[in-house]
């Protein structure tokens, strides 16, 4: 079995407030959860409000489905007009480790 993550830093278009941050965050966990069936959550900046951090991972039979599955995700994420992806870090791990 293997564990992929990945965790994005975004920075929000036109918020003002954490509720503004709210409302374009929670919809993008939510289609990251639903489109993909993984995890995801707002792990940081939980404070600052035209900052964001969404991670997300994934698990699977094999390597190269957890990668594949982590590379849609990350094109996904670049590609949403509301933000803009400053930064991705991923990682891969078996369960064997």
């Amino acid at each position: 079995m293997w564990i992929g993550w990945i965790e994005f830093d975004l920075l929000l278009g036109d918020v003002h407030s954490l509720k503004g941050k709210r409302s374009v965050v929670r919809p993008l966990v939510a289609e990251l959860r639903r489109r993909f069936a993984v995890a995801a959550a707002e792990v940081g900046t939980l404070d600052l409000h035209r900052r964001a951090g969404v991670g997300v991972s994934a698990v699977a039979a094999d390597a190269r489905h957890v990668t594949e599955v982590l590379d849609e995700i990350e094109r996904f994420v670049a590609a949403r007009p509301e933000t803009e992806l400053l930064s991705a870090r991923r990682g891969l791990a078996s369960s064997d480790d």
